[in-house]
């Protein structure tokens, strides 16, 4: 019996050292696993206001210019004759500089796989009135278990290892999901869009949201409207924002406004003449925002 005991203490002894030396590496991964380098993510968990620049024409020059200044750079794809490739070329001029965001031409797996493999740490997914173009954006943004997003070729990794070492393992939780809700049916699904696990936050559209439903800004019918994707989203414990960055303050909704379209650097810095403020019109365009 005192043999059979001290048999057992001397496996359980060598055993106990069997997890000092496995647990280490997985200790590292997890660590890897939640960091978070996506600036613009890091100051929405901050509850900060972000603002972006928006980019519609292809110009490498100019998106390494005001990478550095803006908390995310808006790279337009809905409204642009852009093309992939373009926007390759404009992310890889100067890797590891800003927050590239997409806003999608659809909601289809080949558009989003291009904006994730070029490098886009976010997506923006217009006109979304059913849950179900929600879940799409979700879908193909994130790798398995969070998504079906195929790990395919593509410079991501590139872009990005001056941020990580393991692009595949920290990129889900760098990547967000922005959907706009632009229409009256979009309003009414609003709290069933907001809460579709993976969608980060809802962008109200504010241009579109009076052109859809024939509704001036400022009437009771529009603000009818934005209340209830501002309380669905709230609701849902996601985070609101407005294409039009004056909704960023003078509001009484503003305090819950994050995210924008265009509006101020976070470091004073100003477009060089000529550049103009970003915009839907293309580079220093002024175009209003949809």
């Amino acid at each position: 019996m005192l043999k059979r005991t001290s048999a057992s203490k001397f496996v359980a002894f060598l055993l106990a050292g069997i997890p000092a030396i496995t647990q280490q590496p997985q200790s590292n991964a997890q660590q890897q696993k939640v960091k978070t380098f996506n600036t613009a993510k890091l100051k929405l968990m901050e509850g900060k206001q972000i603002f972006s620049y928006t980019i519609s024409r292809p110009d490498p020059a100019l998106y390494c210019e005001v990478g550095p200044h803006y908390d995310f750079i808006w790279l337009e794809m809905q409204h642009s004759t852009q093309t992939w490739a373009d926007l390759e070329r404009m992310i890889a001029a100067c890797p590891g500089v800003g927050v590239p965001m997409v806003r999608m031409p659809d909601e289809f797996e080949s558009s989003i796989q291009k904006a994730t493999d070029i490098g886009a740490l976010g997506i923006i997914m217009p006109t979304v009135d059913t849950v179900e173009k929600a879940e799409a954006a979700v879908r193909y943004a994130r790798y398995p278990p969070d998504g079906r997003r195929s790990q395919g070729g593509g410079q991501y990794s590139q872009v990005w290892a001056s941020k990580t070492d393991d692009y595949h393992n920290t990129i889900n939780q760098n990547m967000l999901v922005i959907v706009m809700i632009e229409t009256p049916v979009g309003v009414a699904n609003a709290y069933d869009i907001a809460r579709v696990p993976g969608v980060d936050g809802v962008l109200i559209a504010n241009t579109d949201l009076g052109n859809f439903s024939l509704s001036k800004p400022g009437s009771p019918e529009y603000e009818g409207m934005v209340k209830k994707i501002h309380d669905a989203t709230l609701k849902a414990g996601k985070w609101l924002g407005a294409t039009s960055p004056q909704y960023a303050s003078g509001r009484p909704d503003s305090k819950d406004m994050l995210f924008f379209q265009n509006g101020p650097s976070f470091d004073g810095y100003q477009p060089a003449a000529g550049r103009g403020p970003g915009g839907r019109g293309g580079r220093g365009g002024t175009a209003p925002q949809q």
